[in-house]
């Protein structure tokens, strides 16, 4: 068992293999997605007179998303992925009730939009379909600009906004 100064000792010898990133930046390669890095990017928008904040956190196999409806509650956590052998999507409630599935179903599509797998925070209340529909578009907008979305060939695109 670890003491706390050891384990402080390995948190600060902790190397991370890229910098992070913010959006519209990208590291020396070009590419956050095949060298290990991190990409972050964060966006708001107004929707059906709600504002709507987005959090998009990309790593070298997943992407981690966050949706936050007039607050920064965190929500309902989500945890989505292709699974075997059929590549059929399952989804997992990670954190909250299993009542409110608002966000699974999204979690559910954006794997199969980008190949990879996909951790969602959703602060959406469960009364607003059109609201988490419109908050869905608004995200895979953005994913596709950039280029987290599978291409017409199948494969998850790995390129990074320019």
């Amino acid at each position: 068992m670890m003491s706390s100064d050891e384990l402080r000792t390995s948190f600060s010898d902790l190397v991370v293999g890229s910098p992070t990133q913010t959006e519209g930046t990208t590291n020396s390669s070009g590419d956050a997605s095949t060298q290990g890095g991190v990409q972050v990017s964060c966006f708001t928008e107004d929707l059906h007179d709600v504002t709507l904040h987005f959090q998009i956190v990309r790593l070298s196999k997943q992407i981690y998303v966050w949706v936050g409806c007039n607050t920064a509650k965190f929500g309902h956590l989500y945890a989505a992925a292709t699974t075997r052998p059929d590549n059929r999507v399952s989804v997992t409630s990670v954190l909250g009730g299993t009542s409110d599935n608002t966000g699974s179903g999204m979690a559910r599509r954006l794997v199969l939009k980008t190949g990879l797998n996909i951790v969602l925070a959703c602060n959406i209340p469960k009364d607003s379909p059109m609201l988490e529909a419109a908050a869905e578009r608004k995200l895979v907008e953005k994913l596709k600009d950039l280029g987290y979305v599978r291409s017409a060939a199948g494969e998850p695109n790995t390129s990074t906004a320019d």
